[in-house]
């Protein structure tokens, strides 16, 4: 066969003209009777254009081309064949349009192909059956229907690949009966890599828009309530102000009036400004648009229905995503939302400015634009919470030198020798020689603190409602009041795994059902196919995922814990093996150097078993099979929270809460394996090691993991990408130096992934800030710093590593918020006992009000200390070397509310430990309760939507019903003038002669009859 021959097949007569859905002619063009002689010339790409044509059209002419240049059929509804330009990319603005440059690319399908060693475009001809014929037939199985002719140089394909062509051909026949319009380009830089570009024509989008009942803006504009007196004044002052720091966006920009939106109608054309047709629906809306048909259009040939979520995980596609508007860096760049947004908002030189929301709504859509302006409250509302924090701070720095029970620690006249912090090898030791670590704990041990904690739980509270009104004014802006319906809706669509799942288990039970009934009637047989279409997966389905999920978490939990006991350990044993090396000078460090490596170790444990929780987390939610991605995300979202929750907090929570607190007394220790004591806290409590233990954690996890990880391994992904590119291009220099299309280069970004990660990294750091706020005022700042990069650098990664992801609506950031109500209902509590139970706030003020004898904190060390005769020690625990300090020692001091030696009851607990306890349950009592009154009393005075905002709604919706009551008095008033017309034309007709009448027989008709133009 010769490489430039052509071969005709008609179809019979029956065969609409278009692509035929039922054989799928996937890469096959149509020309029609007429068109007998075709030029013979080579070098076409190979570039297909489907479209849907009249069915009037009878004779049907299947051209299989091997190579044809610059055919032109042009037709008023499409164009079979496009001809191409001599700049044809350029035309095309280089993949954002179709080759005729006129039609956008809405979207891209991704696939794999075996391409040939010989050409570099594989040309693919299939002959099809009679799809009247095939009707009557049975369905061929997937990848046996299309017979395929190659080449000589061209391999055969597998099954495998024909089924998945197989499948692709049918389910794209179907998106053309959709009404959409495709075009195919396999001549591209990545070999081996097709693209599929679809374009929506306006009577598809129009269609969409009406059934996802998407606002629209109307022709009707009307004025915002503007504020009035001293209000407008510092309005007009505060944007005076903070002009420097607005982006330089329109979409920024205050507006006076605003346009009534509707959902649309095709009916209601009328109201809607349709002045200029391709920039009603914008990209975001398009794509949206699009990828409700692909998830809506099935592949029903290969046994059961396929939507393009089944066809990319079965691997039939390897890709779908919406193209970016355009370059973002270059000379000669047009400008586009995306050049905008790198340049006012994915850049680190505007970290001062305010984000453009509106834009990145505009962009990307409003569950991306949501999680933004969320991440921008939090930010904000983070300023005055590190202002307060450094000022609790800085009165601790201040008043250290004032604080009575350090300065009694620190003083060496008063000879306290402590009891040894380990058996045999530690010896005796000064408590002046733990004055550095007193002193540092009074920076955050200090009434100041109280004060802060009460402050940063009535903070969260006001955050949460700052937060509701906010997200109402977006809704307001945004048109998104009133989207309850149309949310459930659109995430209601069942995932491709769960009716993978669902249809195992019918053609389970169909086999059953066949084995028992081989004789089964038809109509019967018909009734069991109804039953088992509406199949559900019920909770027995799904008990073994319920019991996986369970012992799975029950495990990871229990190994969290685990790994927190190992480093218990460890530090046991090296304070053990320091203090038996070290020298003198070197001991007194023993304990910030065994604090120090233990933290960092854990810091490493968290980093990584974060990674390795989430996949665990990610895996244990896909066994469970949730029926839509709103479940599914939900699932998700709990399991990551829980199992990273714990991962993090854990250590933390065990300086606070454990440490210390089991430990026993002299002569009378608590071992861990009959050798290692249980470790102590330091003498001026464990709030200043658990300050340690915060800032490394919340430090380093925001500095390794959520910057370096979010900048490095895309940065190694897609150098990884490149190198592989660069190696399959060497090949071929020539077509390395075409600038690539835009869909080529968006195919080579990071598929995008989801917010989960960027939430749930945000959610952790609110718990840093708010859980344990009490032991580590400069949490806020912190976070405030981290914040204010990782906006920059989350913006950066969206504009520039990620393709761009479908627009989705939403009008809140859905389970996150509980979460967040969740954190700061139990940090309310958690600092109660921080306050309470960790620092010596309790203590104090009992020793101050009931032991103190002048009314002063002189004495309160001594009161908190217990004496201890060192003969009562167990035989093998006493110190190696009793004389280290210099002198014989008598009796040591360790830190407890125990009788003396000389007493009747010897080493119980004393009266002054129970008054100690009662004061600090009754401090968790009323300090949780009081300050849950006032987060709520927060909650109750704010009101979730704003008043101005209220009346706006209520003004839409008046306006609204005045325009359809306008509309439909005009109708009458049309109705009305018709009818007088009526009359009329009657009553002059009556008035004619009825020899006349009779004459002009056709006349008489003729007036009843006029011409209406509605």
């Amino acid at each position: 066969m010769d490489k430039d021959e052509i071969h005709l097949r008609r179809l019979p007569a029956a065969a609409p003209w278009g692509p035929h859905t039922d054989s799928d002619f996937h890469g096959v063009d149509f020309l029609p009777d007429s068109l007998s002689e075709v030029p013979d010339e080579t070098g076409m790409r190979v570039n297909k254009k489907y479209s849907c044509l009249p069915a009037e059209e009878k004779g049907i002419h299947i051209i299989n081309i091997r190579a044809i240049e610059d055919i032109g059929y042009d037709q008023h509804e499409s164009t079979l064949l496009n001809s191409l330009s001599k700049n044809p990319d350029a035309d095309c603005k280089y993949g954002l349009y179709f080759r005729d440059g006129k039609r956008k690319v809405d979207y891209i399908l991704v696939y794999h192909y075996k391409k040939s060693s010989a050409g570099r475009t594989l040309t693919r001809r299939a002959q099809h059956n009679d799809a009247g014929a095939r009707g009557a037939k049975q369905d061929p199985l997937p990848g046996k229907g299309v017979q395929m002719e190659m080449g000589e140089s061209e391999p055969h394909t597998d099954c495998h690949e024909d089924d998945k062509r197989f499948r692709r051909e049918e389910y794209e026949g179907n998106l053309v009966e959709a009404g959409l319009e495709l075009e195919h380009d396999e001549d591209t830089k990545i070999h081996g890599v097709g693209f599929v570009k679809i374009h929506a024509p306006w009577n598809v989008l129009c269609r969409e828009a009406e059934f996802l009942k998407l606002k629209m803006p109307t022709k009707k504009m009307y004025q915002i309530n503007q504020t009035h007196g001293l209000l407008k004044k510092i309005n007009s002052v505060l944007q005076k102000i903070t002009e420097p720091i607005q982006p330089k966006v329109a979409e920024h920009k205050p507006q006076t009036v605003k346009r009534l939106s509707y959902p649309f109608s095709r009916e209601k054309q009328h109201l809607f400004d349709l002045s200029d047709r391709d920039s009603f629906f914008d990209s975001k809306t398009r794509s949206t648009i699009v990828y409700e048909i692909l998830k809506r259009t099935t592949c029903t040939k290969a046994k059961y229905s396929m939507g393009i979520t089944s066809l990319l995980a079965n691997g039939v596609y390897s890709a779908a995503y919406p193209l970016h508007d355009g370059d973002y860096e270059g000379e000669n760049v047009e400008p586009n939302d995306r050049k905008l947004l790198c340049e006012e908002w994915a850049s680190y030189g505007v970290f001062y400015k305010y984000q453009p929301i509106d834009l990145v709504r505009k962009y990307f859509g409003e569950k991306i634009g949501l999680y933004f302006a969320w991440l921008g409250v939090y930010t904000q509302m983070l300023i005055p919470a590190s202002i307060v924090g450094i000022i609790v701070f800085l009165y601790g720095c201040a008043t250290v030198d004032e604080n009575i029970p350090s300065m009694e620690m620190c003083d060496q006249r008063n000879n306290i020798t402590m009891c040894p912090l380990c058996d045999r090898t530690c010896s005796y030791w000064k408590m002046s020689s733990a004055c550095a670590t007193a002193r540092a704990s009074h920076l955050f041990d200090n009434p100041a603190t109280v004060f802060f904690s009460v402050f940063m739980a009535l903070w969260a509270a006001t955050f949460m409602e700052h937060w509701k009104r906010k997200q109402m004014r977006l809704n307001y802006r945004w048109d998104l009041t009133g989207f309850e319906e149309e949310e459930e809706a659109v995430k209601a669509h069942p995932r491709a795994e769960y009716e993978a799942k669902v249809l195992e288990k019918s053609l389970r039970k169909e086999h059953k059902h066949k084995e028992k009934h081989r004789y089964f009637p038809e109509e019967a047989a018909n009734k069991w196919r109804q039953r088992t279409d509406k199949e559900k997966l019920t909770w027995k389905d799904r008990f073994p995922a319920y019991l996986t999920n369970f012992v799975g978490i029950i495990f990871m939990v229990g190994l969290t814990f685990a790994i927190v006991f190992g480093v218990i350990i460890y530090r046991i044993s090296t304070a053990a093996a320091l203090a038996i090396s070290a020298t003198p000078s070197g001991r007194s460090s023993v304990r910030v150097t065994v604090t120090a490596t233990a933290v960092i170790i854990n810091l490493v444990v968290i980093i990584f078993l974060d990674e390795v929780y989430g996949c665990i987390a990610r895996w244990l939610t896909q066994i469970e099979v949730p029926k839509t991605d709103k479940n599914f995300e939900e699932r998700l979202i709990f399991k990551a929270f829980l199992l990273k929750f714990v991962n993090a907090y854990t250590p933390i929570f065990y300086v606070a809460f454990f440490k210390g607190r089991f430990v026993g007394r002299p002569g009378d220790y608590v071992y861990i394996f009959h050798s290692f004591r249980m470790e102590e806290c330091a003498p001026g409590g464990c709030l200043m090691e658990l300050c340690i233990q915060l800032s490394i954690i919340m430090l380093g996890k925001q500095l390794i993991q959520n910057n370096l990880f979010e900048i490095g391994i895309p940065k190694m992904k897609k150098f990884i990408r490149y190198m592989k590119l660069k190696r399959r291009r060497s090949l071929d220099h020539e077509e390395h130096m075409k600038k690539k299309q835009r869909y080529e280069v968006d195919y080579n970004l990071e598929p995008f992934s989801g917010l989960t990660p960027e939430y749930m990294e945000m959610i952790i750091q609110f718990g840093f800030v708010t859980l344990f706020v009490a032991s580590f005022p400069l949490a806020p700042l912190f976070a405030l710093l981290n914040n204010i990069i990782e906006i920059r650098l989350d913006a950066k990664k969206f504009v520039t590593e990620l393709r761009r992801p479908v627009a989705v609506r939403a009008k809140d950031i859905g389970i996150w918020y509980n979460i967040l109500r969740g954190i700061g209902k139990l940090a309310v509590i958690i600092n109660a006992f921080v306050i309470s139970f960790t620092s010596d706030f309790i203590p104090r003020l009992v020793y101050l009000y009931m032991y103190s004898e002048n009314g002063t904190m002189h004495g309160f060390v001594n009161h908190t200390l217990s004496s201890f005769n060192v003969s009562d020690f167990q035989a093998g625990t006493a110190p190696n070397d009793p004389m280290e300090l210099g002198y014989e020692v008598q009796i040591c001091r360790y830190k407890d509310y125990r009788e003396p030696p000389w007493s009747e009851n010897k080493y119980d607990i004393s009266k002054d430990f129970w008054a100690v306890l009662a004061a600090r349950l009754a401090f968790v009592i009323v300090f949780q309760n009081l300050v849950m009154f006032m987060s709520d009393f927060v909650d109750w005075i704010i009101p979730d939507i704003p008043k101005d905002i209220s009346q706006q709604i209520h003004k839409e919706k008046v306006l609204m019903v005045e325009v359809f009551m306008r509309e439909e008095q005009g109708k009458l008033q049309m109705l009305e003038t018709w009818k007088d017309k009526d009359k009329k034309k009657g009553e002059n007709c009556n008035n004619h002669s009825p020899r006349l009448s009779l004459s002009h027989s056709g006349s008489l008709s003729s007036c009843h009859s006029y011409p209406v133009d509605v």
